[in-house]
């Protein structure tokens, strides 16, 4: 790399999307294409936020309004938290970044776990942190071990819930174990961006430890269950001090008029979010037991996708999957080249994804 740059850029290897539409239709003269890759909701927006974007176009001309005064309102009616400790980020891969840079300061580590969502560690790298990464256990968060690995080096844990891409997660016993064996000076960022979907009873409330003071940063977005990927945009909520941090590193103007009144009517449309729900516990049954039935390792999932483990590179299965116009997502990256990520489509996507599977299997 140039010397201009930072050697510690050198480490980062940039973000791998999943493939778009367009992109395969142009490569390979598709016509129809199904994407299972992104864990996007695949019923849409909400209508009431059509409508808002539709409102909010002809102000395109003037700046956003830097507060979020009417979103901040909202969420802090939805969780009876103070609009001073709500945190509007660009997605939450912003907040994720925006921690790292607020938190981790000089020789400072952060603990990750080894197989999860890839922006926590490029979070680190970004700002020349250093990482502690642990493995996941039955494919889930092993938070004793994580627990262990706590040193007085650390200062930030990244905790996905449920985690992606493996779609498990850890429940409100394991979670309060580790909450009260954390040293009082770590902060604990808390993913839950697929928290709709769970439908658990023993799903954690990190509100709880939100209120009684811990040093918790609870993320959420509005990609998944509200249909908003496009938009970018996300939230934080955490106490004070640690909420002051985020705001001092946070980009001026960094949601745009258009994300900010989306979500803003996002918020109302609790029929949008219950048919989401509705469409994705039926999609992941099917999906589950089609592909049990071809003796395939499907790890149970509480989230909107699903993990499975083929035993062996699926590199050309992927191939073969992609030509038949079926886009989902290799876990090469997340260092799991044996396995595939499915995003739950609509029925007859998922229909044409079992079809095509069977083929190339």
């Amino acid at each position: 790399m140039s010397p201009l740059i930072p050697p510690h850029l050198e480490k980062i290897k940039p973000y791998e999307p999943g493939k778009p539409i367009e992109e395969l239709q142009r490569e390979l003269g598709l016509e129809e294409v199904v994407k299972l890759a992104s864990n996007e909701s695949p019923l849409g927006p909400p209508k009431g936020s059509i409508e808002a974007i539709r409102k909010a176009i002809g102000e395109l001309n003037r700046y956003p309004d830097d507060s979020c005064f009417h979103l901040k309102n909202k969420i802090s009616g939805k969780f009876d938290v103070p609009t001073r400790n709500i945190t509007i980020g660009a997605g939450s891969a912003e907040l994720i970044i925006n921690s790292a840079r607020s938190l981790l300061k000089h020789d400072d580590f952060a603990v990750i776990s080894q197989q999860t969502f890839v922006m926590y560690w490029l979070a680190v790298q970004t700002v020349n942190g250093n990482m502690i990464r642990v493995p996941l256990k039955n494919y889930t968060y092993d938070l004793d071990a994580m627990a262990a690995a706590i040193d007085e080096r650390v200062s930030l844990v990244y905790i996905a819930n449920p985690n992606n891409p493996t779609g498990t997660m850890v429940t409100a016993e394991q979670f309060d174990r580790f909450m009260s064996s954390l040293p009082p000076d770590v902060v604990v960022v808390y993913d839950e961006a697929y928290r709709e979907y769970v439908g658990r009873d023993d799903y954690p409330d990190p509100l709880h430890y939100y209120r009684r003071g811990d040093n918790i940063i609870i993320l959420h977005t509005f990609s998944k269950v509200y249909g908003l990927a496009g938009l970018r945009i996300g939230y934080a909520m955490a106490n004070d001090e640690l909420s002051d941090a985020l705001k001092r590193v946070r980009s001026p103007f960094n949601v745009n008029i258009i994300a900010n009144a989306a979500a803003t009517a996002a918020l109302d449309a609790v029929e949008h979010v219950e048919e989401s729900i509705k469409i994705n516990k039926e999609g992941m049954a099917y999906l589950s037991e089609e592909m049990k039935a071809l003796g395939l390792n499907v790890i149970p999932s509480v989230t909107n996708f699903l993990l499975v483990d083929f035993g062996h590179d699926v590199t050309d299965l992927n191939n073969k999957l992609l030509h038949k116009g079926i886009i989902v997502r290799p876990m090469a990256s997340f260092e799991m080249p044996h396995a595939l990520r499915i995003s739950i489509g609509l029925p007859d996507e998922n229909r044409k994804f079992i079809r095509a599977l069977k083929e190339v299997l």
